[in-house]
């Protein structure tokens, strides 16, 4: 269920797996995601189960609406119905035990943490989004809130990785003149994008040094979602707070 979680000084991070849940083929089994055509009772379930193992109220998650793009929401608690929640792809916090989440199949989840100023953010960067700069725009709304580059950790989950993220070479291209070290090559010899190693790279430039990157790839794992490989599938959850 928990494929992942590290505490460092009071900072939260993990990162799920697909198994432990209650959702049907396709999604099975944790499915976390409520837009992939699964039934909202399991996902509401899958989120309990969840957010229980790893000690929080299910109430005190805070999810977004992902739309690839690059805007932040500020937040202090969770919001008060569905149709309350941005459609954004990172949200940032100042409030100690409120805890923050992102959903992916195959984008990369980016957890921050400032322990000492007691802010964190939980970022969406999948292609669109690293290109457009959501990881940055992330850190600048943290640092608005007292968060210091320099103290930040950040961890970032499975994701689909360079070796397997086929894209035509024109998008390679596009994608490595704004973040060059995102250019990659498929195992098999085609034009692919590394999409974790752009996010660490635009998060090395900041000044965020405290970093760990998982070494699973999404694709390849059969005890992950993979939207490249399966299309119809469910969706991890990469989830941060702080004590």
């Amino acid at each position: 269920m928990i494929g992942q979680h590290d505490t460092v000084g009071g900072a939260h991070f993990a990162f799920t797996d697909r198994w432990g849940g209650v959702s049907a083929v396709p999604y099975e089994e944790l499915n976390l995601g409520g837009a992939v055509g699964d039934d909202p009772g399991a996902v509401r379930a899958n989120r309990e189960r969840a957010a229980g193992s790893l000690g929080l109220d299910p109430a005190r998650v805070v999810w977004m609406n992902q739309v690839h793009g690059a805007d932040v929401a500020v937040v202090d608690g969770p919001w008060r119905a569905a149709a309350d929640i941005p459609s954004v792809d990172a949200v940032v916090t100042g409030q100690r035990g409120l805890a923050l989440a992102v959903l992916t199949a195959d984008c990369v989840p980016v957890l921050l943490a400032d322990p000492v100023a007691g802010v964190a953010a939980a970022a969406h960067a999948g292609r669109p989004g690293m290109v457009a700069g959501v990881v940055p725009a992330a850190v600048r709304a943290m640092a608005g809130l007292g968060a210091d580059p320099a103290r930040i950790v950040a961890r970032t989950g499975p994701a689909v990785c360079g070796r397997c993220y086929e894209v035509p070479g024109a998008m390679r291209a596009e994608v490595a003149a704004v973040e060059p070290t995102a250019h990659a090559e498929t195992s098999w010899g085609t034009p692919a994008v590394d999409v974790s190693a752009g996010v660490h790279a635009q998060l090395e430039r900041l000044g965020v040094h405290d970093r760990q990157q998982s070494p699973v790839c999404t694709r390849e794992s059969g005890d992950h979602f993979s939207y490249r490989r399966d299309r119809t599938t469910g969706r991890l959850a990469g989830y941060v707070w702080l004590d």
